[in-house]
């Protein structure tokens, strides 16, 4: 489910509305060919400042981790000259605009392989790393570096969508920038399947952004939310992010997130390897060959894959489902995230426990969960519990899941021990942003540098 890289406008153009929907449907497998995509960003830093690393020069950089990460077997992604990305088995490792080291795992079967596959990813980065003067942060929001000290990767597509971002939000270069997710990606069966999926999951987003709370430091002190990344996506663009509440309405399926998808306004449109700016634009006034960045040019398939990919809602929809609702966090966490929702979406007493909790639950109160879960985590107040309550029956229904699925290591240990760490955090009451605070409010005598060694992989 890693990243794809094309040129651009390969193919035969795009004839119909139906072969936009019907690009979605084709995600549609059996469930014995079920996947699990396990996606995480992490900030670079160099060991001897705690600076961010640049893309290139003599020191610690992106460019000498990429190179060094070759040795692994891993091929460059060039664009215009640059090492962007790389590519192995299925898998990529891709840059976000403030230089954020992402792995894009390849599809696995099992989260006991997902396990395996983070833990080769992180001891190879540390490898690299160590060699360089370089290190690697699990938070959800950098702690220190302000905006401006922050580096743009050499991506054009970045260039192009940091000019448009203030056109449409406050905080968009915030999270361009600032900002580290870990992310899933799941398969449905069929449309039906998608539906259900994509309902419960967008219900239950604010449950995974309170028990990943991880991001509660900018600019080296408290920014007073305990995920202030999943603040900072409530003012990104209203057209292409949010809790999309007509997934909810009679009818939802492929073809209704389609007519949403081509009302969103593009970023890019790419042909022979580089991207042509059509910011604003419409994909409407593409299918009809009025493009004012192409005119006369219709869209081929790979202008429609790579405008899904500029929209983001707490739940993408593709040729799969992307969860999108919680901060980057330390290696334990990269592994939870995959496991609370294959619980829970992957066996069907466990989708249908969920959607039961869920199936009464209004738009409003969901989009007052997701700004709560931002600001309180755990302690956000619903209906007459908190969000704590609806995490522990949220946690108990996907232990299940994974129970049921009887996936077993090399110990007879099923999945269920990746959501251990959840577990505590539920119980406990305290998110894991909440224990960081203690520890700059105490042992770390209110600085922000021991996160660079605390909270390191």
């Amino acid at each position: 489910m890693s990243g794809t890289y094309n040129q651009g406008g390969e193919g035969a153009p795009i004839e119909s509305f139906d072969q936009l929907a019907g690009h979605l449907a084709s995600g549609c497998k059996p469930k014995a060919a079920w996947r699990i995509g396990t996606e995480h960003e992490k900030f670079g830093f160099r060991l001897s400042d705690h600076g961010p690393l640049p893309y290139d020069g003599d020191g610690p950089s992106v460019r000498g981790m990429l190179d060094g990460l070759t040795r692994f077997g891993w091929a460059p992604v060039i664009e215009d000259g640059n090492v962007i990305a790389l590519k192995r088995d299925g898998a990529s490792v891709s840059l976000e605009p403030g230089g954020q080291f992402e792995l894009s795992g390849a599809p696995l079967r099992t989260l006991h392989e997902t396990c395996r596959e983070v833990n080769t990813h992180l001891k190879e980065v540390r490898e690299v790393a160590d060699g360089i003067g370089a290190g690697f942060l699990g938070l959800g929001f950098s702690p220190k570096w302000s905006l401006e000290e922050t580096p743009m990767m050499p991506k054009a597509r970045y260039g192009i969508m940091r000019a448009y971002m203030p056109k449409v939000g406050g905080l968009g270069h915030q999270m361009m920038f600032r900002s580290c997710t870990v992310q899933t990606n799941l398969d449905f069966e069929s449309e039906a399947d998608m539906v259900m999926k994509m309902r419960v999951s967008l219900a239950l987003q604010p449950v995974a952004t309170a028990l990943f709370a991880n991001s509660p430091f900018a600019d080296g002190r408290p920014n007073g939310y305990l995920s202030y990344r999943a603040h900072v996506w409530t003012d990104v663009d209203p057209d292409r992010t949010g809790m999309l509440p007509f997934a909810f309405e009679d009818g939802f399926g492929f073809a209704r997130y389609a007519e949403y998808a081509l009302d969103v306004p593009m970023y890019f449109v790419k042909r022979g390897g580089r991207y042509i700016d059509a910011s604003g634009q419409s994909f409407r006034d593409f299918m009809a060959g009025r493009l004012p960045a192409l005119p006369g040019e219709r869209p081929v398939m790979s202008d429609w894959e790579d405008h899904l990919s500029t929209l983001f809602p707490e739940v993408r929809l593709k040729t799969f489902l992307e969860m999108r609702g919680a901060d980057g966090g330390p290696w334990s966490r990269l592994c939870a995230l995959p496991a609370f929702w294959v619980g829970l979406l992957y066996d069907a007493g466990s989708l249908s426990a969920a959607w039961d909790l869920v199936k009464d639950w209004t738009a409003e109160e969901r989009e007052t969960l997701r700004r709560g879960a931002a600001m309180t985590a755990l302690k956000t107040p619903f209906r007459n519990m908190t969000l704590r309550e609806i995490a522990l029956k949220t946690l108990e229904i996907s232990r299940e899941g994974l129970r049921r699925r009887a996936l077993l290591n090399g110990h007879g240990e099923n999945e269920a021990l990746f959501l251990d760490d959840l577990d505590e955090i539920a119980r406990s009451g305290l998110c894991p942003a909440e224990r960081l605070l203690q520890r700059y409010e105490t042992a770390w005598g209110g600085s922000v540098e021991p996160a660079f060694t605390e909270c390191a992989y």
